[in-house]
């Protein structure tokens, strides 16, 4: 399937970074890094420019509906969304999100709701999944475009929209490539630095998210699958589900250390709400990340990211939520201007560590 990369500035500076270019004059070289500065300078201004507002898209009817207000990453998410849908042109009055309370019952009479007031295009975050193919039928039945958000439903399922040629697309992520940020983060420090017990094992707990999301899959297999390409052995001293809850988060790792004690030398997050909580018990049983235990998330909310840059976590991985919720955004005007979508448009996580933190912060400022 035909993915297409929105990272157009990273691209940049990766294609350039790739460019071979021989010895020559001063004059020549001049010349050259003038050329590589002018076009990362050019795909820098692209990325960052306002929109230009589409007077067809203010009487046009925007559906949203997240999975539940309470998480935090979808909060930095929808509040962008509805920002940057205004920006496109939609009226703020025309914009209706809804809070599916982490339940799919009451987000599915959202979407039927959604279908019978007529809306012109709706953007979904699933509570589970799994109900994607009852979603995807009920809303290109009513013959309304659908924009999937930050869950990814199935291989299969995207290649149900493809077949059909169906206005549905997914925008976000992939996971996969988070988790694997995670495990390298770790992978990078050497079996000497997180070896303490001198087992020659990495001895970590796990902290997974919704077992319904596709998301918390991925990343808690990604992430020890990249410790294991790196040569090292691994040894899972404890697996459970925090449901991406930071108090959640905080009673199971409490449990880990009170069980595995000095054992335990990594702790995964599959997100940073539990990293969080995680970094709570962790401090309560009288270990330093960094020193004798280290930790990870994702996400890089402003908290996370302020305990990397002062040590309190080892790393996180950004979730990019500018770049998804714009995607988004530029899919649903697309599909109502009569503009092709792909089935599948990705965003590219970032690797977060103490090298590169303050950059991540001043993104976000």
């Amino acid at each position: 399937m035909k993915r297409k990369l929105i990272s157009a500035l990273l691209a940049t500076a990766m294609v350039a970074s790739m460019v071979v270019v021989p010895v020559m004059a001063d004059e020549e070289t001049e010349a050259a890094t003038e050329v590589t500065t002018e076009a990362a300078t050019e795909a820098a201004a692209e990325e960052n420019a306002e929109p230009v507002a589409n007077p067809d898209l203010a009487d046009k009817k925007v559906g949203v509906c997240i999975y539940q207000f309470s998480d935090n990453f979808m909060t930095l998410f929808r509040t962008e969304l509805e920002d940057y849908l205004v920006k496109l042109g939609f009226s703020k009055e025309n914009i209706t999100i809804q809070d599916g309370q982490n339940d799919q019952a009451t987000q599915s009479n959202q979407i039927d709701a959604f279908i019978a007031d007529g809306v012109d295009v709706l953007i979904i975050n699933p509570v589970n999944t799994s109900s994607a193919e009852t979603i995807t039928d009920k809303v290109v039945d009513a013959g309304i475009p659908l924009v999937y958000i930050n869950r990814e439903p199935s291989e299969d399922e995207e290649a149900r929209w493809a077949e059909n040629n169906w206005n549905v697309t997914y925008v976000g992520c992939d996971a996969r490539q988070s988790g694997t940020f995670q495990g390298e983060i770790i992978a990078d420090l050497g079996l000497d630095a997180i070896d303490k017990n001198g087992n020659g094992k990495i001895d970590y707990v796990m902290i997974e998210g919704d077992p319904e999301n596709v998301d918390a899959k991925y990343r808690t297999e990604f992430s020890i699958k990249a410790l294991e390409d790196a040569g090292l052995e691994v040894n899972c001293l404890d697996d459970q589900v925090g449901n991406w809850d930071q108090a959640t988060a905080q009673q199971l790792v409490a449990n880990s250390l009170s069980q595995y004690g000095d054992d335990v030398e990594v702790v995964f997050c599959n997100n940073d709400a539990m990293a969080l909580g995680a970094l709570q018990s962790i401090e309560a049983a009288g270990r330093t990340v960094g020193e004798d235990i280290y930790l990870v998330g994702v996400d890089a909310l402003t908290e996370a990211l302020d305990n990397v840059a002062s040590g309190k976590m080892t790393g996180t991985v950004f979730n990019d939520h500018f770049s998804q919720s714009h995607a988004a955004a530029d899919a649903a005007a697309n599909y109502l201007t009569e503009t092709e979508n792909e089935h599948y448009i990705g965003c590219d996580y970032v690797k977060v560590t103490g090298d590169n933190v303050a950059d991540i912060q001043e993104k976000l400022k």
